[in-house]
């Protein structure tokens, strides 16, 4: 679980954060933390949308790569 103080850091920065919720990278959310509890996060998406998410997840820079351990292996085509 993300701590008190890396939060707050995101949030002053104005960090835009990738919030990793499964091994699918289409299930990701992008935004700027806004608030958050002992088990809430609360984040602007770019759209300018406010989502509550669980503190739980996997909060990182959206500039840094995805974490390994949550993606997907790569489907290969069948075709040879």
């Amino acid at each position: 679980m993300i701590s008190d103080e890396q939060l707050d850091q995101y949030r002053v920065e104005g960090t835009l954060l990738r919030i990793v919720r499964d091994a699918d990278p289409r299930n990701d959310i992008r935004g700027y933390i806004v608030a958050w509890s002992e088990k809430k996060v609360i984040v602007r998406k770019r759209t300018r949308k406010v989502v509550e998410l669980d503190r739980s997840y996997v909060y990182q820079p959206y500039i840094e790569a995805r974490p390994p351990e949550f993606t997907l292996p790569k489907e290969e085509d069948g075709e040879d």
